[in-house]
């Protein structure tokens, strides 16, 4: 766009430079004035000296000013009638400051001033006239180029900042894409490993019983059967988002998507922990109210995950949930016993069903508790087992009790 923009103005230089000689030379043939040189082949060729460099003053203002002083000079003290080819000292100028910095504009000054000058004096102006005419050119036209020359400044300011800003849209658009990843990786982990871990421990219980207590393998198997059935209902529900956001809508026999969980289905996620031998039990302190639903979202994965660390670690178990509604804050406690002396299964079940940890439950559960503007801490307790502690800001909502 730059180099479009340059060929123009490099037209019109060259369109005014021939303009400016073409009316110089006609008025010298047709006006002769008494008391000063005809106008012959010499006029005639200080004439174009003076104003065809014109055409390339964007390029090199100062040679243009330089060639069109001295020729301007060179015609008056030949005695040609000076009312003709002062513009182009004077466009010369304009121009060494629309490209130059103040101080070389003003010291272009100088000259210019110098060449009008003699002009008033080869008219016979008086003196007083010939100075205001001297100074006052230059000045308009020192004015126009500094103008110029702001404005060029300026608008090479803008294409910075316009560069600047696409640059950070475009940031922004690949974080907003990064940030959009790590939410569904996130939601992909929560889902699986939770639904994933309780199919592994129910399978290695129902393997370890088969022969000895078929009812509990089959209640197991039961267990396995309905978490697999809600992990690909959850699963299904992700993709089906998913499929929304990238093509704009989905099938039209698409099944009807289910809210995101939240507190309101920690009942059924319980539910599903009592085959696995881990009772957990529900503290409500203060008046239950509804949440955000990133809120409710981030304080249900967190149980989800805590209590599906359990299941991994510390099968058969006994757990307390804690719900803490204060006045700007929701606090949550889940804490367990470390599986001492817990459970029909005792030692063997437990070392069937343990699991390796991975370690991103954990750092999982504080990246969404920072997400919503809260803390997590967790940690072994003294007295044995472990404790997630969740804090999240609330709003003062309407008291509207709503089970965990």
């Amino acid at each position: 766009m730059q180099a479009r923009s340059v060929v123009p103005r490099r037209a019109v230089n060259a369109v005014l430079a021939v303009a400016i000689t073409v009316a110089a030379c006609v008025a010298g043939y047709q006006y002769h004035p008494e008391g000063w040189a005809s106008f012959d082949g010499t006029a005639y060729a200080l004439t174009c000296l003076v104003a065809l460099p014109l055409a390339v003053r964007r390029d090199a203002p100062l040679t243009v000013l330089s060639i069109s002083c001295g020729a301007y000079a060179v015609y008056l003290t030949l005695g040609y009638q000076p009312s003709l080819n002062w513009w182009g000292p004077a466009l010369a100028l304009e121009s060494v400051a629309t490209r130059w910095a103040p101080k070389v504009a003003y010291a272009a000054c100088a000259p210019v001033f110098a060449v009008l000058l003699q002009s008033g004096i080869s008219g016979r102006l008086p003196a007083g006239v010939a100075l205001l005419q001297a100074g006052l050119i230059p000045l308009i036209a020192l004015a126009v180029g500094r103008t110029q020359h702001v404005l060029a400044r300026r608008n090479a300011e803008l294409r910075i900042l316009s560069a600047q800003l696409a640059y950070e849209q475009e940031e922004r658009a690949r974080r907003a894409v990064v940030d959009e990843r790590i939410r569904i990786a996130r939601e992909l982990h929560d889902v699986v490993a939770h639904h994933m871990s309780v199919v592994s421990v129910q399978a290695g219980l129902a393997g370890y019983v088969f022969s000895s207590d078929a009812a509990t393998a089959r209640s197991a198997l039961g267990a396995v059967a309905d978490a697999s059935r809600e992990a690909l209902e959850e699963l299904r529900r992700m993709l089906a988002v998913l499929r929304v956001d990238l093509d704009g809508g989905g099938p039209p026999d698409a099944p009807a998507l289910h809210p995101l969980p939240g507190l309101a289905r920690i009942g059924e996620l319980i539910d599903r922990l009592a085959a696995a031998d881990v009772t957990v039990e529900i503290r409500t302190e203060g008046e239950a109210r509804p949440l955000a639903p990133g809120l409710d979202l981030c304080a249900y994965r967190v149980v989800q995950e805590a209590l599906t660390n359990v299941v991994k670690h510390a099968a058969p178990a006994r757990v307390e949930v804690n719900f803490t509604y204060l006045p700007e804050q929701l606090r949550i406690t889940v804490r367990d016993d470390g599986g001492k002396d817990f459970g029909s299964s005792g030692g063997s079940s437990k070392s069937a069903n343990s699991l390796p940890a991975s370690g991103y439950g954990l750092i999982g559960m504080r990246e969404r508790a920072n997400l919503c503007g809260g803390s997590l801490s967790a940690g072994a307790r003294s007295e044995g087992g472990f404790e997630v502690l969740l804090t999240l800001p609330t709003s003062a909502a309407p008291q509207v009790p709503q089970a965990p």
